[in-house]
């Protein structure tokens, strides 16, 4: 999983929070000049107005300009913001395409899709405010977002206060709109409420102190004086205990005494009003294709299907007398397959990322110079959640962080490490989104590792099939761990579309992707609970990996001797992240420009 913001995010889509209705001005000189000097103040109008209307995501890309403030997301704001949005869809359409350089037009393209995307969602009230979901949303929004805020001197630190005593009218917002999408049939599933409340709990002891909220008031910064710090933390318990604890108590009341029972026993979107033509958009955005749902299906079962055999023969290769099941049990009960204990875990990652660093220059013709490490993943999270990355700050502040799930250390076999750092790491998530904040002379908007789940999260799973050309996999269990990850992205496209368009039920799903992949039941059933929560979202990994492929064939088949698989990857990822049919027409340009 990409980023720990990513909830933050979708809701941002959701919203429709990134337009403006600035009118265009055109001035009068050379029609090039002309068009090309439009699009970009559009480009940084928009960026400015979405740093002061989302100031949230404002932090996460590092600018705190507007750290005192949370979202407007009152009905009224959002009702405003969609409107703003199709006027702002107008305004960059109206740029004339031809008169601009070609990284314009991918531009200017790319910015229209966005903002159909918003359009399209609009069209969905009820659904869009459906916002709790199993790997988080307004239940664990600030928590996360203290993570990121910087408290390196005073004024850093009373905007995080004033942000704090903004957090009740935030909640109270947040809670209005799960109201109003309940009153039109759209209670998340059970399952997923239970874990929402098992979150909550996490984050309410009496001692603030004991809080997730507290994290930034324990890493004031050195320059702050000690009566002053004092004095900063005695207002941050009393925020904490006055302002916010109480806001999540209401949102607790409201998912235990409100929407539990009126959740339905699975979240199936077949059963939701309209939730089919729902779920038909999900699938657009997240995938960037036209594929339907049952041609996502019969992909799935046909990669899981060549994945199986794949990990059936290692099983073979290590001499193992018994079945799958057995085999599978095996390796997630021997002593010798796991760390022992949490620190242990967590340094194990580390090593391997390492490893890694040395390696990636030989598949790669530049890197990122942004820095990243390997944390633990906060509590509050709980032990099923799946690890995830975090990307750095545009403006070079923060660096990059994969976020380990320490907590699960007796659920993450040894075997299993390499591939899962290479996917949120090495050359995966880090390299990618690093790589497209250090772009320059794309526009902001582009460089911000927002928008196209299928490029990103295809990306990172194909990147973990290059750790065979990095030195991982070496011994037949890692290899096993490696085709146990790619076969769990290929279940995900059969349990997905079978929840939401086949109308599976949750046990159904559940059973069909541990008994296909042999990965933990209990993780299972927490991806499941996500796949309900998150619908279509999953979809973009397998469908995005195997685009790669395809145009990494394409391309060396196309060249022969002359394809450089470094010179490859830069020119798939120094464009940011794109639509894969954008993805296919860049790669076919610079497949003709090696031609020539």
């Amino acid at each position: 999983m990409m980023a720990m913001f990513l909830p933050l995010l979708s809701r941002l889509l959701r919203a429709g929070l990134l337009a403006t209705t600035v009118a265009l001005a055109v001035p009068a000189m050379s029609a090039d000049e002309a068009a090309t000097k439009a699009l970009h103040a559009l480009f940084d109008r928009q960026w400015q107005w979405s740093a002061e209307t989302f100031p949230e995501f404002a932090t996460y890309r590092g600018d705190h300009r507007f750290g005192d403030r949370l979202a407007d997301v009152s009905p009224e704001a959002l009702a405003a913001r969609d409107r703003m949005a199709a006027q702002f869809l107008a305004e960059a359409r109206a740029i004339p395409a031809e008169r601009l350089s070609p990284t314009d037009r991918v531009s200017r393209e790319m910015f229209i899709l966005t903002q159909q995307r918003f359009q399209d969602i609009a069209a969905f009230p009820a659904a869009r405010g459906m916002s709790l979901r199993a790997l988080g949303g307004p239940q664990t929004q600030l928590a996360e977002l203290l993570q990121v805020t910087p408290v390196a001197n005073a004024p850093q630190v009373q905007q995080l206060l004033s942000r704090l005593a903004a957090w009740p009218r935030r909640m109270d917002q947040e809670i209005a709109l799960l109201r109003a999408s309940a009153a039109a049939g759209w209670v998340p599933a059970r399952d997923v409420l239970q874990r929402v409340l098992v979150q909550l709990d996490a984050q309410l002891a009496d001692d603030p102190e004991k809080t997730p909220f507290w994290t930034p008031f324990r890493r004031l910064g050195s320059a702050i004086a000690a009566d002053e710090r004092a004095a900063l933390q005695r207002a941050g318990r009393e925020a904490i205990a006055t302002q916010v604890l109480p806001a999540q108590r209401r949102l607790r009341a409201l998912v235990a005494d409100e929407l539990m029972p009126r959740a339905p026993a699975d979240g199936s979107l077949t059963r939701y009003p309209g939730g089919d033509r729902w779920y038909a958009l999900q699938v657009r955005l997240n995938t960037t294709t036209e594929l339907t749902p049952q041609q996502i299906h019969d992909i799935g079962l046909r990669e899981l299907a060549r994945l199986r055999g794949e990990m059936e023969a290692v099983m073979h290769e290590v001499k193992f007398e018994g079945g799958f099941d057995r085999f599978v049990q095996h390796m997630n009960t021997d002593p010798r397959f796991f760390h022992t204990g949490p620190q242990a875990l967590l340094a194990g990652y580390r090593e391997i990322a390492k490893r890694l660093d040395a390696e990636v220059p030989r598949l790669f013709a530049e890197l990122p110079r942004a820095p990243y490490g390997v944390a633990e993943m906060p509590a509050h999270m709980g032990p099923n959640r799946a690890e995830y990355y975090n990307g750095p700050a545009l403006d070079g502040s923060r660096a990059g962080f994969f976020f380990a799930n320490t907590m699960a250390w007796r659920q993450r076999p040894i075997w299993g490490m390499e591939t899962l750092v290479a996917h949120e790491a090495m050359p995966g998530h880090h390299l990618q989104i690093a790589r497209a904040t250090e772009l320059r002379g794309l526009p902001h908007f582009r460089r911000s590792g927002f928008g196209y789940t299928a490029f990103t999260e295809g990306w990172a799973l194909y990147a973990e099939t290059l750790g065979f050309e990095l030195g991982l996999y070496a011994d037949p269990y890692s290899r096993f761990g490696h085709l146990q990850w790619q076969a769990f992205r290929a279940a995900r496209l059969v349990v997905d579309t079978g929840i939401h368009a086949l109308g599976w039920s949750r046990q159904r799903a559940v059973d069909f992707a541990a008994e296909r992949t042999g990965v933990n039941r209990d993780f299972v059933e927490g991806e499941i609970d996500r796949y309900t929560s998150q619908p279509g979202q999953a979809l973009a990994y397998m469908i995005g990996k195997l685009k790669f492929d395809e145009l990494r064939d394409r391309a060396r088949a196309a060249l022969g001797p002359r394809f450089d698989i470094r010179r490859f990857h830069n020119a798939v990822l120094d464009h940011g992240a794109l639509p894969l049919s954008v993805l296919e027409q860049v790669v076919d340009d610079w497949i003709a420009a090696q031609k020539s």
